[in-house]
């Protein structure tokens, strides 16, 4: 009896066993094998790559129409901007999508980028383009603290123009800037910017600009061509007021060398255009010209780079109306140093949602700036 007892045990404890074995073996998941994870390089930005093209489509998928406006929207801090609590405001708000580090220390710049990445990331918002005038001729102004470099018409060769490119990027990197609106591409004609740049000698102007670009870009900072469409044949200071080009526009046979070297930004000027049979603005200033941004600089030259406006508080520009819409419609993609951020948001989202047409102009422009973003290594 105790013998036949404890075989019906062993045979149920055993069928007990064996059916837990293969319970266990249903119930465990099976472990996907580690996706490789794709890292972009700014090289990236301006290649045919449909990985980096999901990528920016998968990033803007998780933005409300608030956020992808943001992207647009880049005011100044500093003297002369914003104080550092209006942007961490813009911040919170999640209205804008970078900054421009205007005039200040290099110490400073540093502290304000920290505290407004770390309020970013408290919030879910994209990380930002954070630029700055950093010109050989007036980055030692702008930023006080950086390292001193020669102004670019004391640059005497090009293996200068080298140095002074990796000075000005390594104290760039270590504030945390990744945009340079830098260098000046104009003739060295107006009194304004002509001393800013390369071109006191024809000769030079487009190796030493690009050299400059090329070097800067190396350091994992995009580099911007401005003027255009040409400043340094324009007489007057588009700071105080809209200046005009009259006829043929001379300068921009520089622009298709930078273009084709990679050049990643392109900053448009507030100057006008009249007398010309292609290429009239209609009293308005490139920034608002279709006719400039889309049809000469995109098309004709075929610039797929960041375009930014020249700061839109400036007198060129200022007076008129709905200038931000005009200049999103005209084929910009970051509207720099608007009056009001937060009117400028309002302005270009309530556009966005009743018209169709602006609303994929908002959406390729914001691509573009997630893409550099991407393509910086802010969002891998």
């Amino acid at each position: 009896m105790n013998l036949k007892f404890n075989f019906l045990l062993f045979s149920t404890l055993l069928g007990l066993f064996a059916c837990s074995q293969q319970a266990d073996t249903k119930l465990t998941p099976e472990v996907p094998k580690p996706e490789t994870e794709i890292k972009f390089k700014l090289t990236d930005f301006l290649s045919a790559n449909s990985d980096l093209d999901n990528a920016v489509n998968d990033v803007l998928k998780q933005l409300d129409d608030t956020a992808i406006i943001a992207q647009l929207i880049m005011p100044a801090v500093g003297k002369y901007g914003q104080t550092q609590a209006m942007i961490e405001d813009h911040i919170n708000r999640r209205i804008i999508g970078g900054v421009l580090m205007l005039n200040g220390t290099k110490s400073e710049f540093t502290s304000m980028i920290s505290s407004f990445e770390k309020t970013n990331k408290s919030l879910g918002n994209l990380p930002f383009l954070y630029s700055a005038d950093a010109e050989p001729s007036l980055v030692n102004r702008k930023i006080t603290g950086s390292t001193a470099v020669k102004k670019a018409a004391e640059i005497s060769s090009i293996d200068e123009v080298i140095q002074v490119s990796q000075q000005i990027s390594t104290d760039l990197n270590d504030i945390g800037i990744n945009y340079n609106f830098a260098p000046v591409v104009d003739v060295a004609g107006n009194a304004t910017v002509g001393y800013r740049g390369f071109g006191s000698k024809p000769g030079q102007l487009i190796p030493w600009s690009n050299t400059f670009i090329q070097e800067t870009q190396k350091k994992n900072i995009i580099a911007t061509a401005k003027h255009f469409p040409g400043h340094g044949l324009v007489s007057g200071d588009t700071h105080s007021s809209l200046q005009t080009i009259d006829g043929e526009l001379k300068e921009i046979s520089t622009y298709p060398e930078l273009i084709k070297q990679g050049v990643l930004s392109i900053m448009v000027a507030h100057i006008a255009v009249i007398n010309n049979k292609k290429y009239q603005t209609n009293g308005l200033p490139s920034t608002c010209s279709k006719s400039i941004i889309t049809d000469l600089l995109k098309n004709e030259l075929k610039f797929n780079g960041l375009v930014v406006t020249d700061a839109m508080n400036m007198g060129g520009v200022v007076n008129v109306p709905q200038s931000a819409s005009k200049a999103i419609e005209a084929g910009c993609h970051i509207v720099l140093m608007p009056v009001d951020a937060a009117k400028t948001h309002q302005e270009l989202l309530a556009r966005y949602k009743k018209d169709k047409e602006f609303k994929a102009q908002v959406i390729d422009a914001a691509k573009h700036v997630i893409r550099m973003k991407i393509c910086l290594g802010l969002l891998n």
